[in-house]
């Protein structure tokens, strides 16, 4: 372990985020209804821009009319570089009475980005008596992004979370696919030449680094590493095959823009009862071991030592705030 232990992550469920239109008001009180964890009310890209002030009005009356229960709350502002940013953060701020939690930064490019939402969110806080801090989401989802992903991490005490946008992530890198998410179809390797037989198709996932990018730098920094949307909601192994890969890889949950993603989505990144189960009882027997001297022991046929208490330990918190909710 370093000499600089990194913060801890906030201590709240992650698994699905469910997105939904500020221009779609009509869906709000079933979005509050949804067993996601988190809810993102978008003012961004699911909203035309004739549609931009009327859909902040319906968000901000949202926030402070419909029950959203115990799950965490948050808008996605417009990108700075458009004229709709500063008033979406002034009136959710000025309009709204102490229910929001977060804030969504969408294409975050560096940490200037978050110094300026930073700055305006302070500025309008400290003008209306604000007691509530509100929290700061990122998008990575452009290569400055990618580039710059933990100066944007670090860039601000109210950063809680980043996540992956594949979209624009795709379009910024000059990907040639307009898939959102999941498997590509021309990304794959054939099994070599050489081998006797038909050769053999093998799908990567092309993902796999800007993922892993965010998890290390949300575990260096303290924050929640979550996996974007899937765009193709008629199919669900799809979605849950990105999700595995995602859970995998250390993120916490991931977006549903779709009702029918949300389950899939907490099955995944809920962990099973087995699971938990194998983690107390590994927990168990290194207690058992450090009480006998020994820095290791066998445990269904497989060496655990240190490291296996902190794999163990994370399954068992995440099962128990779970269980909170």
């Amino acid at each position: 372990m370093s000499f600089t232990i990194p913060p801890s992550p906030p201590a709240r469920p992650n698994r699905c985020q469910l997105f939904g239109p500020g221009s779609r008001p009509e869906l709000f009180e079933k979005m509050a209804a949804s067993d996601a964890d988190v809810i993102n009310l978008d003012l961004e890209d699911s909203v035309a821009p004739d549609d931009k002030d009327a859909a902040r009005k319906n968000v901000v009356a949202a926030i402070n009319d419909v029950d959203w229960g115990k799950k965490t709350l948050s808008v996605r502002i417009n990108g700075l570089d458009t004229p709709y940013w500063y008033r979406d953060v002034v009136d959710l701020l000025e309009g709204t009475k102490g229910r929001l939690d977060a804030i969504m930064i969408p294409k975050a490019g560096c940490a200037g980005d978050i110094y300026a939402v930073d700055a305006l969110v302070s500025a309008v806080e400290a003008a209306t008596a604000k007691d509530k801090r509100i929290g700061f989401e990122a998008i990575i989802e452009t290569a400055a992004g990618l580039a710059h992903v933990e100066e944007i991490a670090a860039a601000s005490p109210r950063m809680e979370s980043l996540h992956l946008g594949p979209a624009d992530y795709a379009a910024y890198m000059g990907m040639a696919t307009t898939h959102i998410g999941g498997t590509q179809s021309n990304y794959y390797m054939l099994s070599p030449k050489e081998a006797e037989g038909e050769r053999q198709v093998h799908y990567a996932d092309p993902w796999h680094y800007p993922i892993v990018a965010i998890v290390a730098a949300c575990r260096t920094h303290g924050l929640l590493p979550v996996d974007g949307p899937f765009g193709d909601f008629s199919d669900p192994d799809g979605f849950k095959a990105q999700a595995l890969r995602s859970a995998t890889l250390g993120c916490v949950g991931k977006w549903a823009i779709h009702p029918s993603q949300v389950a899939l989505s907490n099955e995944v990144f809920t962990p099973s009862d087995a699971a938990v189960e194998d983690a107390r009882a590994i927990i168990a027997a290194m207690d058992q071991a450090k009480a006998e001297g020994k820095g290791a022991v066998t445990y269904k046929g497989k060496l655990i030592d240190i490291a296996s208490i902190k794999q163990a330990e994370v399954i068992v918190k995440q099962a128990e705030m779970i269980a909170a909710r």
